[in-house]
This record gives structure tokens, C-alpha cells and sequence, in this order.
């Protein structure tokens, strides 16, 4: 098996089991719960560029129908994740630095902090919105949405920001 495969699939697993083991409980302050730790959208966001498009929808699918599995929803993480992974083409694309991508990995460490904040930001944006949109089914809970999105993406994006820093992938 190829060494980028590998360390794809070793990266999906350990932030699915972070994801569906420590994460799934909910940040409750009170009355306040509307931070929802989402940190598995990243492996959406961090398959090399190069791989087939196809490929990466039909992985955003399964991705999101094992954390539905978990979280006892009927196809809303499975949604999200395959709209994210379509989406992915073309964020990268209006993203590309001006000397193109140069190797494959996604990374920090590869395109720089400033880079992959942003690319990561946009991705957990996207995925979060598009979740508590379909969760809710109405645009009656207009309100929830956005405070759930908001909340969520910013614990959420911190998280991934620390853990990506933390572990500093090299490759």
C-alpha cells in the first residue's frame, strides 16, 4: 500500500475515534449549548490535492455515515461531509498559491500556518453551516444555526489549529 495512503487512513481513524469517543458530548454552559465540538470535517480537508474527485465525495459519504452511526442521525453528518467534499475542488482551487501546489500533502507544515488556517477555516465554515442546516430542516431555527455555527466553528477550529500545531505533521 502507498506510504501517502497509509498515513491517510491512520489520520482518519485516530480523528474519527477522537471524534465519536471524546467529542460527542456537547459543551453545555447552562442553558447555553451551542458549542459542538466537529473536528472530523479536517480529514475531508486534508486528502491530497491529487486525489480523484469521485474518490474524495464517495470517502466524505462514508466519512460522515460512520459518525452518523454514533451520533444516532438519520444522514445529516453523511450530508455534510459529501457537500464538503465536492466544495473541497473548488475551494482548492481558488486557493492555490501562485506556484501551485508542489507536493501532496494538505498540511501546516507544507503550505504554512497562515495557508492552512485559512483552508481549514473555510472547511469547518462550510461543513458546520451546512450540518445545523440540515439538522434543522427550517429556516425557522434561523437563529440556533448561526449561534451553533459560530460557537462551533470557532471550539472547533481551535482545537484542530492546537492538535495540527501539536503533532506537526512533516510529511
Amino acid at each position: 500500500m502507498n506510504k501517502q495512503v497509509t498515513r491517510n487512513i491512520i489520520r482518519a481513524v485516530f480523528i474519527l475515534a477522537i471524534q465519536v469517543i471524546l467529542l460527542k458530548r456537547n459543551l453545555t454552559l447552562g442553558e447555553f449549548n451551542y458549542v459542538h465540538l466537529t473536528v472530523y470535517s479536517v480529514i475531508i480537508a486534508m486528502f491530497p490535492y491529487n486525489w480523484n474527485r469521485t474518490l474524495i465525495i464517495f470517502l466524505g459519504f462514508a466519512t460522515g455515515l460512520f459518525v452518523d452511526i454514533f451520533y444516532d442521525s438519520i444522514g445529516v453528518h453523511a450530508g455534510a461531509t459529501t457537500f464538503i467534499a465536492y466544495v473541497r475542488y473548488y475551494i482548492l482551487n481558488w486557493m492555490s498559491p501562485t506556484e501551485g501546489y508542489k507536493k501532496d500533502s494538505l498540511t501546516a507544515y507544507q503550505l504554512g500556518v497562515p495557508w492552512f488556517f485559512t483552508y481549514v477555516a473555510i472547511m469547518i465554515f462550510l461543513h458546520l453551516i451546512f450540518l445545523y442546516s440540515l439538522e434543522a430542516f427550517s429556516f425557522v431555527y434561523l437563529k440556533e444555526i448561526i449561534l451553533r455555527t459560530i460557537f462551533s466553528f470557532i471550539a472547533s477550529l481551535f482545537l484542530v489549529m492546537f492538535g495540527s500545531l501539536i503533532f506537526n505533521p512533516k510529511y
